[in-house]
C-alpha cells in the first residue's frame, strides 16, 4: 500500500480540526511535563511557532481560551491555569482511543489465553466444532449441520445424525483484579528516552477501558522506584521518574498485597519496566547496588515470582528494552511465575498490554 505525505497547512484546517490537532499534541506534551499545563502551554506555543501550525486568527491564546471554555483547564488563584478533573478524563478517553488505534493499525499481538477462570458471561464466538454429548443445543450450528448432512447424503430433507451436528465455541468473560506496576526509576527518562510518558499514557487508557467497559473488573496503581508506593487514579498524569533505583521486589509485594484484599477470580500484575532490579527492602532499611545484576537482589526478586504464582496471581511483564544483559533475568522470573514476557519498545507498549488484558479474562467453553 502506497502512502502519501503531505505538509499540514493550518490554513485548510477548520478551527476543530485545528483544535483536535493541537490537544493532541498538548495532552501528550502534560504528560511529559507531570501535569505541568502552564509550561505544557509554553512548549505548544513554541513548537508551533517553529513548525508553522497556528493561523493567524487562531494561536495558542485562541487554544488555551478554548480548554478554558471546554472546562479542561481552570484558573489558580495566582492567575495560572491547571489541568482540571474534565481535563483528566478526556486524557482518559483520548488514551484509550490512542491505543485502540495503535490497536488496529498492528493488528493485536497474539492470543494469550488462561486455564483458570471463575463465573461471568458467556459469548458466543465465530469457531465451531463437532458436537459432544451433554453440549447445549442451543449453542448448535444449524446452517453448518445442515451442510454436513447434505454432504453425507446429498439429500435437503431427511433426519440428523450426531455427525451431522457442529456448535459454535463459547468464551467466559471473568471477572479480573489488576494492579498496574510503574517503574519510576532514573532510567525511565535515561538518554534522552521517555518511557514514562508512554506507560503513563497506558495506565490512563486501561483505567478508562476498565471503568467504562468492565466495570465488574478492579484496577489499582503502583509505582516503584526506591520504594513502592500506591497511587490514586487521578495522580497518574502528574507522575514523574526520579533519581531512584528499582525495588521490583517491594513493588510485587506491595501488588500481591493490594489483590489479596480483591474477590475476583482473575488476578493479575501488569510490570512496566525498563531495567534490573537493583534494591531490595531489608528490615526497613534500602539495600542497593546499581552495578550488574545484584545475585542478592535478583534471587529475593525471583522468590517473589514463585510466590506470586503460588498465591495464583500471575506477572505479565512489559520490558521497555530488549538488552540481552537482561533477558536471561526476565525469562527465569517468568518461567517461576508461569507469566508472560514482552520485550516492547515504548509506542509498543498499548498494543501488547491491551491484547494480554483481553486474553487473560478469557477462558475456551468446550
Amino acid at each position: 500500500m502506497d502512502y502519501q505525505y503531505l505538509h499540514w497547512d493550518p490554513a485548510s484546517a477548520t478551527d476543530k480540526d485545528l483544535f483536535r490537532k493541537l490537544l493532541d499534541m498538548y495532552q501528550h506534551l502534560l504528560l511529559a511535563t507531570g501535569g505541568d499545563a502552564e509550561l505544557s502551554f509554553a512548549w505548544l506555543e513554541r513548537i508551533g511557532d517553529q513548525y508553522g501550525l497556528f493561523r493567524p486568527d487562531y494561536g495558542i491564546d485562541q487554544f488555551r481560551e478554548e480548554l478554558l471554555k471546554e472546562g479542561d483547564v481552570e484558573r489558580v488563584p495566582t492567575g495560572g491555569l491547571r489541568l482540571s478533573s474534565k481535563g483528566e478524563v478526556r486524557i482518559r478517553r483520548d488514551s484509550l482511543q490512542r491505543m485502540f488505534t495503535g490497536l488496529a493499525r498492528t493488528g493485536g499481538t497474539g492470543e494469550h489465553r488462561t486455564g483458570k477462570a471463575g463465573p461471568g458471561v458467556t459469548e458466543r464466538l465465530s469457531e465451531t466444532r463437532p458436537y459432544q454429548f451433554g453440549d447445549d443445543v442451543g449453542e448448535v450450528n444449524w446452517n453448518g449441520s445442515l451442510q454436513n448432512r447434505i454432504r453425507r447424503d446429498g439429500q435437503l430433507h431427511g433426519s440428523f445424525r450426531e455427525e451431522d451436528l457442529e456448535v459454535f465455541e463459547t468464551e467466559t468473560s471473568t471477572s479480573c483484579a489488576t494492579v498496574i506496576a510503574i517503574d519510576i526509576s532514573h532510567s525511565m527518562t535515561l538518554y534522552g528516552e521517555d518511557r514514562i510518558t508512554p506507560a503513563k499514557r497506558v495506565a490512563l487508557a486501561m483505567v478508562e477501558l476498565i471503568r467504562t467497559r468492565y466495570p465488574r473488573d478492579d484496577i489499582s496503581v503502583i509505582v516503584f522506584g526506591d520504594r513502592a508506593q500506591e497511587i490514586e487514579i487521578p495522580r497518574i498524569p502528574y507522575l514523574t521518574n526520579g533519581p531512584f533505583h528499582t525495588n521490583t521486589r517491594e513493588g510485587l509485594e506491595l501488588a500481591a498485597q493490594i489483590l489479596s484484599r480483591k474477590k475476583h477470580p482473575n488476578r493479575q500484575i501488569f510490570l512496566i519496566t525498563d531495567g534490573k532490579p537493583s534494591c531490595l527492602t531489608e528490615n526497613g532499611r534500602l539495600y542497593k547496588n546499581p552495578m550488574g545484576l545484584d545475585r542478592k537482589v535478583v534471587n529475593k526478586t525471583l522468590e517473589m515470582a514463585a510466590l506470586l504464582r503460588r498465591r495464583h496471581i500471575t506477572v505479565s511483564t512489559f520490558m521497555l528494552t530488549d538488552d540481552p544483559y537482561l533477558v536471561g533475568f526476565v525469562e527465569d522470573f517468568t518461567k517461576l511465575n508461569k507469566g508472560r514476557a514482552y520485550y516492547s519498545s515504548a509506542d509498543q507498549l498499548g498494543s501488547f498490554l491491551f491484547v494480554d488484558y483481553l486474553r487473560n479474562r478469557r477462558r475456551r467453553v468446550h
